[in-house]
């Protein structure tokens, strides 16, 4: 399988911005404070230990993984003159860490031997670059707005137990791990889970016919807009894949440090602009609809070395084995439980969940795992394992509220909202808009939890590399590329209670 490409007059500006990032320098930084975060370590471990036990313990198994303050999060005013280099030095400040954490990864023997190690060859040279970044991002800004206080603060990061440590976690279905047995043949330590050796993890998955139903459902008012509008787009046939994020880091290669499946348009890449967008090929069956939807592929660690097996967001970054095609995929647009909706804005962006969930906590966590049969069983932070006759499903909802005047945010989130789970009612200032709900199912066996996927290999979703493949960091993106008339129709289809496409 090829990664698929296409020729482009972009290729000057990729280079340039390549370049550019070499000027900028790479490095990693994170100062060490190690702590086991609670429901990671599993349940089969009973024992007592301190802080310090717990450091020793994760870094002796090579267990530790890199946490930093997510500073585009933070920020809440980004002048359009600032933004290009803002989004660069956010992009580097990722960069920083999935180094870092490779370092730190490929140290075990030498932090066993030095309990110094980490700090001084991973912790501080990669703090001294993450301040600099943090700096320049500060400077941007100060060039035309106010400069942004206490981002510095920002720059310093923990080492925390990743609960992939062998023998410490158990599988949903109460059968201990043993990861403490598992070698990955790729020189990484036994006991960190995974083909690549930054996770899954037995404790990962749980048998969804244990899980209770748990999905709740507004109570929809009077005036409630309850049609629905489908568009089919395909199941990326065409296996269009980059690792760039438009949305998040614009103008930069292997922005996203992961690989992503795109349906819809063709054209998105880290270059892409609003113009290309509304040239580009799509596959969606309604050709009025040149949105983009895409999200990070889900793997099999099966041993297939993919086209990206030695990539960068490919297997260089941890993400490995085969890449698998969700055999459906299924575009709804809904309405409001409590009134009706407008139409979306012409490239408004929306970025659903968070890809990093694990370290940030689940504020904008939205990963929805389940079966089919089971979907009103819906698991956040843990895979599925679903009964045999059974496919995987991934669903996200996306935020359905708009502030009525950007496309984008500083954060890429503050423009859009949810509605409230319990009445369907905007935030004030905020108008309902459609709904995306995309939901993805994949035909996977179930991975042998006994033998910690020897037998049948456990599946994951891409991510940065210091994510460890953790369930909770599911995300999806969208551009709204729909055509004025074919947006009104979908707007009329919800509101009038019609089902269309």
């Amino acid at each position: 399988m090829r990664r698929n490409t296409r020729k482009r007059s972009k290729t000057t500006r990729r280079t340039v911005a390549a370049l550019a990032a070499v000027v900028m320098g790479a490095g990693g930084l994170v100062v060490a404070n190690v702590y086991a975060s609670a429901g990671e370590s599993g349940a089969g471990n009973t024992t007592r230990s301190s802080p310090q036990d717990r450091i020793d313990q994760a870094m002796a198994a090579g267990a530790a993984t890199i946490d930093c303050p997510d500073v585009g999060s933070r920020l809440r005013q980004v002048p359009d003159q600032a933004r290009a280099e803002v989004d660069r030095e956010l992009a580097l400040l990722d960069q920083q860490v999935a180094e870092a954490y490779q370092r730190l990864q490929s140290s075990v023997r030498a932090i066993q031997q030095d309990s110094a190690f980490a700090d001084n060859a991973v912790m501080g040279p990669l703090k001294s670059k993450r301040t600099a970044a943090i700096d320049r991002i500060e400077i941007a800004i100060g060039r035309v707005a106010d400069r942004p206080q206490g981002l510095q603060s920002l720059a310093a990061c923990t080492l925390r137990a990743s609960g992939n440590q062998g023998g410490n976690g158990q599988g949903g279905d109460g059968q201990k791990g043993q990861e403490q047995n598992q070698g990955n043949g790729q020189g990484k330590p036994a006991g960190n889970g995974g083909q690549a050796g930054n996770g899954p993890v037995a404790a990962d998955f749980v048998d969804i016919t244990t899980v209770q139903p748990n999905v709740p459902s507004p109570q929809r008012q009077q005036n409630a807009s309850l049609g629905k509008f489908t568009t089919d787009c395909g199941v990326n046939g065409n296996k269009l894949y980059n690792t760039d994020n438009i949305i998040v880091a614009p103008g930069v290669d292997n922005g996203a440090h992961h690989t992503h499946d795109y349906v819809g348009n063709q054209a998105n890449d880290a270059f892409a602009d609003n113009e290309d967008f509304a040239a580009g090929d799509t596959t969606c069956r309604n050709q009025g609809d040149k949105s983009s939807y895409y999200w990070p592929v889900l793997r099999l660690q099966d041993g297939t070395q993919e086209f990206d097996a030695g990539q960068q967001g490919g297997g260089a970054e941890g993400n490995v084995g085969r890449i698998l095609t969700a055999s459906q995929v299924t575009l709804d647009y809904v309405g409001n439980p409590s009134g009706k909706v407008v139409a979306m804005p012409k490239f408004l962006r929306i970025i659903t969940g968070d890809a990093k969930a694990f370290t940030n906590g689940t504020a904008n966590a939205n990963a929805a795992w389940s079966c089919t049969g089971f979907e009103d069983r819906q698991l956040t932070d843990k895979y599925p394992i679903c009964p045999q006759g059974s496919s995987v499903v991934r669903t996200s909802k996306f935020q359905s509220c708009w502030d009525g005047q950007n496309i984008d945010s500083a954060n890429h989130r503050d423009h859009v909202a949810f509605a409230d789970p319990r009445t369907g009612a905007c935030p004030s200032g905020f108008r309902a808009i459609p709904q995306l709900v995309q939901r993805l199912v994949y035909d996977v066996d179930a991975p042998s939890l006994n033998d910690n996927g020897r037998s049948r290999p456990f599946f994951s979703v891409d991510g940065f590399p210091e994510q460890l493949h953790k369930p909770v960091t599911d995300h999806g993106d969208f551009v709204n590329v729909f055509d004025e008339k074919l947006m009104n129709r979908m707007v009329e289809c919800i509101n009038t209670g019609q089902k269309c496409q």
